[in-house]
């Protein structure tokens, strides 16, 4: 296994399977944030720290396995070109953080992509688990399986009455971030979003866009996580994750049954343009790509359309953003070439789906 092979499998396990509620929740997410006891945060540690703390994960990693996970592969950030960055934050293997402000920082991710261990990031270490759909428990038990693997080779930075100790005040205790990638297209139609998501920062959960924080809602999709750390376990702030979530999803439900019965032809028109649209576009900007594949999602979801499939969409969500555009062109492109290439690449991937299907 390589970084190539990462960087050309445009859709991880995680989105190319079906999980439950997959019609509205993309993918459930847990982080755990960890720092070793024997060295300075990443805030203040010096360049020989940080390699010191990736030495140790990979020292780790050539005398013990992850038997439920498949290879590891660690990849270190500094060996990596801008664009080779950039398309792992677009799959969301790292973060934008570790991509443009840890040179000194590395990742070991699983051959299905499901578990990223991000180093010397705002912590030494960052657990990530991500599962497709609403599985946030199946996530956390992944979680705690990798990070019990961890604790039996490494000393954490641990106080009895704070918890674990990282390097943002917000992330002690746990250290968990949960969080759930929501596909709500229905509660934007009908407006009701602008309502639900101070009422859901009321409850102690924070609502952002498709790349975290202060990332735009692209295509309709958000990322719901919770705020609160400390003074809870890790399940039961899952627990209360999952009942915002399971509020969200009837809600979403509700608002497309509403759009069916008092807008039912001017959705399906919308629908069916925004296919028009991605199938014969000469050209075509990111958020417009993003709006069209979202509108054919939900008419996926909502039955008008019943020739192509989910996993396209998912896709296509990766493959047209910038950074994946310019790998596959072998190199940087101007915005209005990357306008052209993406509608370009749209239209061969929606005529590959139409032969799929008629070979069936």
């Amino acid at each position: 296994m390589s970084l190539e092979r990462f960087l050309n499998q445009a859709v991880s396990s995680w989105m190319s399977e079906e999980g439950p509620e997959s019609d509205i929740v993309l993918s459930s997410r847990i982080r755990l944030a960890r720092n070793l006891d024997a060295y300075k945060f990443p805030t203040l540690f010096s360049h020989e720290e940080a390699k010191q703390v990736i030495n140790e994960l990979e020292g780790i990693l050539e005398t013990s396995s992850l038997r439920n996970f498949g290879h590891i592969e660690l990849l270190k950030i500094d060996e990596m070109q801008p664009l080779q960055k950039r398309v792992l934050v677009e799959k969301h293997l790292i973060s934008p953080q570790l991509a443009e402000d840890s040179p000194y920082g590395a990742v070991l991710l699983s051959e299905n992509e499901e578990v990223s261990i991000m180093i010397n990031e705002e912590d030494h270490i960052r657990i990530q688990c991500l599962f497709p759909g609403l599985q946030l428990k199946e996530a956390l038990d992944a979680a705690n399986e990798i990070d019990d693997w961890l604790e039996r080779h490494l000393q954490y930075a641990f106080d009895e009455k704070y918890g674990y100790l990282t390097s943002c005040p917000t992330n002690v205790g746990t250290g968990l971030r949960a969080s759930v990638m929501m596909h709500l297209p229905g509660l934007i139609l009908t407006q009701q979003i602008n309502r639900i998501i101070p009422a859901i920062n009321q409850l102690g959960f924070v609502v952002r866009g498709i790349y975290g924080e202060g990332s735009e809602a692209l295509g309709n999709i958000f990322q719901i996580s919770n705020q609160i750390t400390l003074g809870k376990s890790e399940e039961d702030m899952c627990r209360d994750l999952m009942g915002v979530v399971s509020q969200l999803i009837s809600q979403e439900r509700s608002a497309r049954e509403a759009l069916r019965k008092t807008s039912n032809i001017q959705l399906e028109d919308r629908v069916f343009r925004s296919l028009g649209v991605l199938t014969n576009s000469r050209i075509i900007e990111t958020k417009e790509a993003a709006k069209c594949l979202s509108d054919v999602r939900l008419g996926i979801d909502m039955g008008y359309i019943n020739y192509v499939s989910k996993n396209i969409l998912n896709e296509l969500m990766i493959l047209t953003q910038p950074g994946f555009l310019q790998q596959y062109a072998g190199g940087p492109l101007r915005p209005h070439e990357r306008d052209i290439r993406r509608a370009a690449l749209i239209r061969e991937r929606f005529i590959m789906e139409s032969k799929n299907i008629g070979e069936e």
